[in-house]
Order: structure tokens, then C-alpha cells, then sequence
């Protein structure tokens, strides 16, 4: 009942203690490895009863084999593992995704620009100093032109951050670092004392993006100027279905010209499956995050899957549809189970490419 009761109540609060942690925890691993147990055992019972049907016995043995109950310890074992593993060392086993993305309306200077972007950091999860560094070296050892920040900087509150800013303050970009806001930065998943305290949250909070080095786009768009050409950088408010519509995407998208090429970073993908993709305005890549791949799936021997599934049809990599891109991160961090099991921290590396007649639309790649 303990267990229950704590459980029920970090969610519904979206304040996790270090107890609620631990039974949290435990719970999904005894659950994940029980379950796995008793399909096994299920299986053998469909068995037994088809056999007695076909052999025309009446009562089905009764007789459980040690066999298959031995099986089942063995492959209730894998989960078992994976999720004390996905605890201890996979929340910050952080992957390189590269991708090349073929684009015909980009500028011949943009031809070879790169960009870096993260997801969902959620400050107040970290308490590994030298791993979390390990993720800003591997972001910097990529030497991307830009760099961007999706969303999600903190859990709730804005003091979360504070310890790691000497962290993400290092990273370098030569054509800026920018960032836009996540659902979880507005502090609407805590009570607060008054709404000035809240408000006041979300100003210290933006000043931590200013500290870190981060420009901030809220609903706005700036300019990356090469040789006389240009793209357009559009940053908008979160904007999300079932998690805050504040984002407004015509307001940033105010002095942008039709033919501009243009880059939106929104923080949750269904921005783009409800406006972006529709818009009257072309806009050729969006980058965001939000999902975390729910920090639990597989993505191994040709398979992509994760429970998220159920929620975002599309909830990791590259989507295009009618010369439009979508690019979700996996994120860099993780929030709620403190752990990532099949689905690893990440760090996207876009390439944007001139396409030419007959190139593919994009190709991608992974590294450790």
C-alpha cells in the first residue's frame, strides 16, 4: 500500500523524494520482471489446454513443468538487469546521432552547416558531476556551427540548474547557442506559494539561460548571415496538445520572408502535427524533444519501439513529409524514473546539405 500511495502521489505532484524514488523504482522493475514470468507461465497454460483439446483429454495436466518455469526466471532476469543497468550507468550512456538532411531550398553557403542539439536536460535529476561533463565534452568534441537547446531545462523549479550551469555554460557553438522553453519550465507542475513566486520562477529561470550563454527565442526568430545569404532561426513558447498552447508561431515568424529557409525549434513534436506541418509559411526543419523516448524501448535488429507510441505515433528521429522535417530528440536528461533502459541520452548532429538531382533526403548514423 506504501508503495502504491507514494508512487500515486509523485506523479500527481510531479515531486519525486528519494523515497518515492526507490519505490518507484522497484515497483517498475518487480513489475516489468513479474510480468515477463507470467506470460511465460501463460503461454505453457494455452499450451497445456490446446493439447488436451487435440488429444481429446478431458482435464489438462495439472503438472507444471520445472522446464519452462526455469525459462521464464531466465527471461524475467532480462529486464531485471536492464533496468538496474538502464539505472545505474544507461541514463548517461549518451549516443551521437548524426544525420545529413538533403534539403532543396537551402542556401548554397548553408551547404555543410551543422548543427548540435539537446533535449529535456531536467537539471534536478543529475547527481553525477563527471557524467553529466562527459555529455557537454561529447557535445563540444562534435564542432557543430550551432548549437540548440529545445526545452525542458529544469524539473520545476528554477534553482534546479544552478549546480550544473558551470557545466552547460562550456559549450561552444561559433554561430550561437540558442534555446527556446518546455512544458516543465513554467513551474505548472508544483503548487506555489502565490503566482508572484511562480512568475518570478520562470524570470530566474530565463536569466539561468542568459548565464549559461543561451539565447533565449521566446516566439521570435533571428538571422545566421553567410556571405550575403541567410537562414531564419525561429524559437516559439511551448506549444503542445494536453500540455500548455502558449507557443505562437505567427508572432515569430513576424518579418520572415515566404522565401526565407527556415529552422523552428518547438519543444513537443505535436506542435508540428497540429500547425507546423500545415502552415501557410514553409518552414523546412523543426527540432524538438518532449517525448524522452519515455526513456524505455528498443531500438536494436531493425526494431523501434517504446510505449510512447501509444501517445506520439512518431516520439524519436527524423520525419518528413512534403519537403518538411521533423527531428525529435531523445533527450539529454531524464525526469521521473532516473533511469534510461534501451533508449540512450542523446545528442542529434545535423549536417544541411544542398540537394542535387538524385540525392536521397537524408542518411543518418550512431556513435558512442
Amino acid at each position: 500500500l506504501s508503495m502504491i500511495t507514494a508512487v500515486t502521489r509523485a506523479f500527481r505532484t510531479k515531486h519525486f523524494t528519494l523515497f518515492s524514488q526507490i519505490v518507484l523504482h522497484a515497483y517498475i522493475i518487480l513489475l516489468v520482471s513479474q510480468l515477463v514470468f507470467v506470460i511465460v507461465l501463460f503461454g505453457e497454460d494455452i499450451f497445456r489446454v490446446l493439447y488436451s483439446i487435440t488429444s481429446n483429454t478431458n482435464v489438462p495436466s495439472l503438472t507444471r513443468s520445472p522446464i519452462i518455469s526455469e525459462v521464464g526466471i531466465a527471461l524475467a532476469a532480462i529486464p531485471f538487469v536492464a533496468f538496474i543497468y538502464g539505472i545505474v550507468k544507461g541514463k548517461y550512456r549518451y549516443k551521437v546521432h548524426k544525420h545529413i538532411l538533403y534539403l532543396n531550398d537551402l542556401p548554397q553557403e548553408f551547404d555543410g552547416f551543422t548543427i548540435t542539439q539537446i533535449s529535456d536536460v531536467h537539471g534536478g535529476s543529475f547527481t553525477d558531476s563527471a557524467a553529466v561533463q562527459r555529455g557537454i565534452d561529447l557535445i563540444n568534441k562534435q564542432k557543430s556551427d550551432l548549437f540548440v537547446f529545445t526545452g525542458d531545462l529544469v524539473n520545476n523549479e528554477a534553482k534546479e540548474i544552478e549546480p550544473w550551469i558551470n557545466h552547460f555554460n562550456q559549450i561552444e557553438a561559433p554561430e550561437g547557442k540558442y534555446s527556446i522553453l518546455g512544458n516543465h519550465d513554467y513551474g505548472d507542475y508544483i503548487s506555489w506559494e502565490n503566482p508572484m513566486e511562480k512568475t518570478q520562477n520562470l524570470e530566474t529561470l530565463k536569466s539561468h539561460h542568459r548565464t549559461i550563454g543561451f539565447q533565449l527565442l521566446l516566439d521570435e526568430s533571428i538571422t545566421i548571415s553567410r556571405n550575403g545569404k541567410s537562414i531564419k532561426l525561429l524559437g516559439v513558447e511551448n506549444w503542445g496538445v494536453g500540455f500548455g498552447k502558449r507557443g505562437n508561431l505567427n508572432k515569430a515568424l513576424s518579418g520572415v520572408e515566404e522565401n526565407d529557409f527556415k529552422i523552428l525549434l518547438s519543444h513537443d513534436p505535436s506542435h508540428w502535427t497540429e500547425e507546423v506541418k500545415h502552415h501557410s509559411s514553409h518552414i523546412h526543419l523543426t527540432l524538438s524533444g518532449h517525448t524522452h523516448g519515455m526513456q524505455f524501448g528498443i531500438e536494436k535488429f531493425g526494431i523501434k519501439w517504446s510505449p510512447v507510441k501509444l501517445r506520439y505515433k512518431h516520439w524519436a528521429g527524423l520525419l518528413s513529409e512534403n519537403d518538411r522535417h521533423l527531428y525529435i530528440n531523445r533527450g539529454f536528461g531524464f525526469l521521473g524514473f532516473s533511469g534510461r533502459v534501451g533508449i540512450w541520452p542523446e545528442i542529434t548532429v545535423i549536417e544541411l546539405r544542398k540537394k542535387s538531382d538524385g540525392t536521397t533526403s537524408h542518411k543518418n548514423s550512431l556513435q558512442a
